[in-house]
């Protein structure tokens, strides 16, 4: 278990029970909200968000605090909470989780994924990750921190989204076009998928653990391509048949190759991951440093390039007819500025029978890794691993810090997390058998601990 040193102060015997106590209700808390089937499938159909969102306010309320509770639609539950800083001259700070998760399938499940069962020294289920862990860990410092006397000198929002799951239309971005005084003066967010470590070999120190701290992610457009042909009988030859033309447009899609281009924070990291592993490289040999980062390489790989995903496809009613019509969709995610780029070259490649319909659509990211912020995300990260690197990172996916990024507000994943070597935690993210580590949560609750203190 990760040591508090002085993170919470007083006594060392007091100390000590309090980060125990601090761990205890951190773990309770997620296992909590895991347990609460939070599945988002995009319609409206899941169960929503509001279950979460009441024991999310119930903790809050039990400590004095007097949270805003808001529905997009019934059951679509978000939580605003804003405390008043120590100095208003301070630019104020988001710190923001969403409680929906994507839905699982049980059968395909080692555990049943809303047990939240602890096995193996792991935390098992749906949103352990993605993001109920870090829920839990927001929630449970704030109670801890209260209950000890803690103001922030800087006003602080802290927000629980619905929606994040499905591009966050009936979450973040619905709370910003209705409640944008809510944000009043806050300059940076933190959120999700920051902050966690891997473990790279180096030539000279043999093994070296380095935190990807999220400082741009990448935007996104969901796509639908609808096929137009000829319609038929089965039994006839049709190669002007629509599910033939959509066929050969996903081929032309899928094996576009799209070029790699580094975005600063990329660049950076693969410039930081070639010194510390003795392996400098300069332009396209630097590509050669992300297979170091192992289990976690997915997530800088995609960084790398645009990429298009083929994720749904639909065309025919019976057996011995040829439609009229196919549709099939497509998820892209781009680096910033490459939107128009990204939208031109899929016109381009789906042909003159195939018609390309933006359906959703958000922003691609990038802050700066110059600031006092991440200073203070950093000190959090060494103070309890004083060994460790930090280097930003460009998440290949995207958070809630697109809608709050409207309102001028810059955003970073910092969602503190020391793994095991071995975890391959890009899989985890929307997979079967999601899992957090004990250990991985008593280091994230320290860790956001000494954030909140600095903050």
């Amino acid at each position: 278990m990760p040591e508090l040193g002085g993170l919470l102060h007083g006594r060392d015997d007091d100390r000590e029970l309090r980060a125990e106590s601090l761990i205890e209700d951190t773990v309770r808390i997620c296992r909590e909200l895991i347990r609460l089937d939070t599945s988002n499938f995009g319609d409206d159909s899941g169960p929503g968000e509001r279950d979460a969102a009441e024991l999310v306010m119930g903790e809050l309320t039990s400590v004095g605090f007097d949270p805003l509770y808001v529905e997009s639609r019934p059951r679509r539950g978000n939580v605003l909470l804003r405390i008043s800083g120590s100095d208003p001259s301070l630019p104020g700070l988001a710190v923001h989780g969403h409680l929906d998760t994507v839905p699982a399938v049980e059968a395909d499940w080692r555990l049943p994924p809303w047990s939240a069962e602890v096995v193996d020294e792991c935390i098992w289920g749906r949103g352990a990750v993605d993001m109920k862990a870090m829920n839990a860990m927001i929630v449970a410092n704030l109670k801890h921190l209260t209950t000890q006397g803690w103001r922030p000198r800087r006003d602080l929002v802290v927000a629980f989204f619905a929606d994040e799951e499905a591009l966050s239309a009936l979450g973040s971005h619905w709370i910003v076009d209705r409640y944008p005084e809510f944000f009043e003066g806050v300059t940076d967010a933190i959120s999700e998928v920051g902050g966690f470590s891997v473990t790279v070999p180096t030539r000279k120190t043999g093994n070296q653990r380095i935190y990807l701290l999220q400082t741009a992610e990448k935007g996104t457009l969901w796509l639908r391509l609808r096929a137009s042909g000829r319609a038929g009988h089965g039994s006839v030859p049709n190669p002007e048949g629509s599910i033939n033309r959509l066929a050969a447009a996903i081929a032309r899609i899928s094996a576009h190759r799209w070029p790699i281009e580094y975005v600063d924070s990329v660049r950076s990291l693969l410039h930081g991951l070639a010194e510390i592993t003795s392996n400098p490289g300069e332009a396209e040999p630097l590509v050669d440093v992300v297979e170091l980062l192992g289990p976690s390489s997915a997530f800088v790989d995609a960084s790398l390039r645009d990429t298009v995903n083929v994720t749904k496809v639909s065309g025919g009613y019976l057996n011995n007819v040829v439609p009229q019509h196919a549709d099939a969709w497509l998820d892209c995610r781009f680096l910033p500025g490459h939107e128009e780029r990204l939208l031109q070259t899929i016109h381009e490649l789906a042909g003159e029978h195939v018609e390309v319909h933006v359906e959703r659509r958000d922003v691609a990211l990038e802050a700066p890794f110059a600031n006092p912020l991440v200073e203070q995300m950093t000190e959090a990260i060494l103070t309890m691993d004083p060994g460790a690197r930090v280097l930003p990172y460009c998440l290949a996916a995207g958070t809630d810090n697109k809608a709050l990024s409207r309102l001028g507000i810059r955003g970073y994943g910092f969602a503190p997390l020391k793994l095991p070597a071995d975890l391959e935690f890009a899989n985890l993210f929307h997979g079967v058998d999601e899992r957090v580590p004990l250990d991985s949560v008593a280091f994230g609750a320290h860790a956001m601990n000494h954030f909140l203190q600095g903050c």
